[in-house]
């Protein structure tokens, strides 16, 4: 038996030289012996002992093998103490954190995550032999989760021993199956490695747009390395390292038992242009795209157009199918196949002409683009300290996203509790965008910087401040008075007899802030709604209403917030009635005929659909208005989506507007439904629904198990 085994394990000519050089030393052989091969050994009594001591022995030179291959890396690595802000309500919050990173050249630059270390104020890297280097941000890149550090080594002791760092292997060559070790310094400890397997070249977020940073979504570009080495929290932006110590990616995200790695090239690339740049220069082209529905299909389906982006301007529309791009020829069949289109179209240098090939409904058609630089989704948000706020300016993104005409404005990004902005009746939320102060206007958060200094330069009580800021659709005013006020809540109007306007009371202080009496009584017409008897009877933002039939309209307080509604309500649907008031200081009257008040959407016809497990049901006034459609706009308004149903497992979200099944236009629920109907008759595989959301349209293919139940 132990001939057969001997022979079997020294199949390999090295593992033999190796055992037979270790028994020359070992005190199982019988003194003076001279010479031996391994068959002969197999008598010795003492073999079995022997093979377990060995075995093991080989398993401990194997392990120092493998720690001399990344024993290298690991003196690269740092530990990365990291002090950031981030806005929470209405202020600048500065928190501690810990991550990882991994020293790429000799003059001390670290890769690590923007998750990491993207909004640091203060940055400290701890090496592999406990020196503590101080580091300064160089850029951050939130679309790819990267950013590059500078560690700053004039500040070193001059006998300090240099400093490691890591190279890069080219991580198209790495192949599922391939060892891997994943390095960093989780929980902020000290330094740790752990080994598995490349399981994934491709490995992407089941939920597209799960993982966001900044407001971007990090899928678009990046298609991680999965493999099972443990990854802990605090291993982020760590290396992942192959066999011979070459880092093959950065280390992101744990997804179930699996860590994700960003693949080495694209941190090659975007790391460059960091350290170079500070930041990445990207063309942006406007559509929005998903894999081919059928798997006839040839190309990459387009689900959206952003409203004034070169693709709306190239004449693209949802349901074309691009082919060719800038010559390449590009294909998406599955989600994993969309990333590597985004570099290719984000790659184009901005403000060049793009030629593109495709299909519409089955036909060739060519276009002609011209990219635009692409801009962060969102700007960092800044503190405005006597408001009780932090801000924002607006990007070309954010304020699409927004439905502003420009970018004017700063935006409310948060609101401290019981201060200034808080306090004010109408109180400011996060959204609103300040626009003018005091009548003056306000382009940018540094305006209001500015303006705010100026009116509190020398003063020692809270200044009272005319606000103008916007919300939705409708301007307000309030008075913010810089310093901390009560906390008063606001209910929601509501009233049957219907004039079509949003309001708000004319309080003592905004009475005075206008010039007017400070015991004026009153609304101001905050908005009007289109097609309503405000709107025909002449009513504009801004008008003052101060009487109605001669009646005082008895409200200056944020409490009387009701009393213009009840006198409303007081009237017959079809009354006309006479209110006077101030348009820009001006005398005014106007006679308004009212209307019965839209029917609300908890009355208008609705169908549950327990096939695809959703509900619609028919646009509201309100839907109408607030998502900018016309009146010959068909759509249905989706209610509810059960959750791990087969609608929300296509991605179907409850607030999306349904424009079309399988490219018929449905207008109403009785056409859903004679429309599902024929399709779960017709045992039909999947139903294709092209959404909106937002700005933003879609398809969605929901495949279900048809219940006629």
């Amino acid at each position: 038996m132990f001939d057969r085994l001997i022979l079997a394990f020294t199949c390999d000519g090295g593992q033999e030289t190796l055992f037979l050089s270790f028994l020359k030393q070992s005190t199982f052989l019988p003194p003076g012996t001279a010479s031996l091969n391994m068959r002969s050994f197999a008598s010795y009594s003492s073999f079995p002992l022997f093979l377990l001591i060995f075995s093991q022995t080989l398993a401990g030179l194997e392990k120092l093998e493998i720690n001399d291959r990344v024993n290298s890396v690991y003196r690269a690595i740092v530990r990365i103490e990291v002090v950031s802000e981030r806005g929470s309500n209405g202020r600048m919050l500065k928190s501690g954190s810990t991550g990882s990173g991994v020293i790429i050249d000799k003059s001390g630059l670290v890769v690590t995550n923007h998750h990491v270390a993207g909004k640091a104020t203060r940055l400290t890297c701890r090496m592999h032999n406990g020196e503590e280097i101080g580091a300064d941000l160089l850029g951050a890149d939130a679309l790819t989760d990267l950013a590059v550090l500078q560690l700053r080594l004039s500040e070193r002791s001059p006998d300090s021993s240099p400093i490691t760092f890591a190279k890069f292997a080219d991580s198209q060559k790495v192949q599922v199956g391939d060892v891997c070790f994943a390095m960093g310094s989780p929980a902020g400890l000290s330094q740790s490695v752990t080994r598995g397997i490349v399981s994934n070249l491709a490995l992407i977020s089941k939920q597209s747009g799960s993982f966001r940073l900044d407001g971007e979504n990090v899928g678009e570009l990046v298609r991680w390395l999965g493999h099972d080495a443990v990854i802990f929290p605090g291993n982020s932006g760590g290396p992942l390292v192959n066999e011979n110590g070459l880092i093959i990616g950065i280390n992101e995200v744990a997804i179930a038992s699996l860590g994700g790695a960003i693949p080495s090239n694209l941190v090659q690339e975007v790391s460059g242009e960091l350290a170079k740049n500070g930041h990445i220069k990207r063309s942006w082209c406007g559509f929005e795209c998903q894999p081919v529905l059928e798997d006839s299909q040839v190309g990459i389906l387009i689900s959206g157009i952003i409203s004034g982006s070169p693709a709306e301007e190239a004449g693209f529309l949802p349901g074309d199918l691009i082919t060719h791009f800038s010559g390449q020829p590009v294909q998406a069949r599955i989600p994993e196949d969309i990333p590597p289109f985004n570099q290719i179209a984000g790659s184009i240098p901005a403000g060049k002409t793009v030629k593109i090939r495709g299909l519409r409904q089955g036909k060739k058609k060519n276009w002609k683009l011209i990219t635009r630089e692409r801009e962060s989704a969102f700007n960092r948000e800044k503190e405005v300290k006597s408001w009780g706020l932090t801000l924002r300016d607006f990007t070309m993104m954010s304020s699409l996203e927004s439905r502003r005409n420009d970018l004017s404005g700063a935006q409310v990004h948060t609101v401290a509790p019981g201060g200034p902005s808080f306090s004010a009746k109408p109180n400011l939320l996060p959204g609103d965008v300040i626009m003018e102060t005091n009548g003056k206007p306000i382009k940018s958060v540094d305006d209001l910087v500015g303006a705010s200094k100026q009116m509190t330069a020398g003063k020692t009580e809270p200044v009272p401040v005319l606000v103008r800021f916007e919300r939705d659709l409708a301007s307000f005013l309030t008075v913010v008075k810089i310093g901390p006020e009560p906390e008063e809540n606001r209910p929601m109007e509501a009233w049957k007899p219907w004039l079509g306007v949003r309001t708000q009371v004319i309080t003592r202080d905004l009475a005075e802030a206008l010039g007017m009496d400070r015991n004026t009584r009153g609304i101001r017409i905050s908005q009007v709604f289109p097609n309503t008897p405000a709107k025909r009877a002449g009513l504009s933002a801004g008008d003052l209403l101060m009487r109605m039939d001669g009646q005082v309209i008895q409200a200056n307080k944020p409490e009387d917030y009701e009393v213009f509604g009840n006198m409303i309500k007081q009237y017959r649907t079809d009354s006309t009635i006479s209110l006077s008031g101030l348009r820009e200081g001006a005398e005014a009257e106007w006679n308004a005929t009212l209307d019965k008040r839209p029917t609300p959407s908890q009355e208008l016809p609705e169908h549950e659909d327990k096939s695809l497990e959703l509900t619609v049901r028919e646009l509201s006034f309100s839907d109408r208005v607030f998502q900018r459609l016309q009146d010959d706009d068909h759509a249905l308004f989706v209610e509810n989506v059960e959750p791990a149903g087969w609608s929300s497992l296509a991605g179907l979200r409850q607030g999306d507007l349904l424009l079309s099944i399988n490219g018929e236009m449905v207008s109403s629920v009785k056409n859903f439904k004679s429309r599902i109907s024929e399709l779960m008759e017709q045992e039909s595989p999947g139903v294709t629904f092209f959404i909106k959301r937002g700005i933003h349209t879609m398809y969605i293919k929901v495949e279900p198990n048809w219940d006629p139940s």
